[in-house]
């Protein structure tokens, strides 16, 4: 299972337990507390999985693209 879908299953459960997703991701791979992401659908055992230094470093380099490729 690659990162991507790892992300796309904990979104999903995060939705599903009506937290603020995309905050609790963030907080998550900023800090690599567990406790941003619920257990519900074994989320949290997903997360931990993350390499969440490069799933970083590739949001970056994407970001960067997409402003680079808005300015031409």
């Amino acid at each position: 299972m690659t990162d991507a879908e790892r992300l796309r299953l904990i979104y999903s459960a995060l939705q599903e337990r009506g937290y603020a997703p995309i905050n609790q991701i963030v907080g998550f791979l900023l800090t690599g507390d567990p406790t941003y992401i619920t257990n519900h659908n074994g989320a949290r055992s997903l997360a931990g999985r993350i390499n969440r230094s490069e799933l970083l470093s590739e949001i970056v380099a994407d970001y960067i693209q997409a402003l680079a490729g808005n300015k031409d």
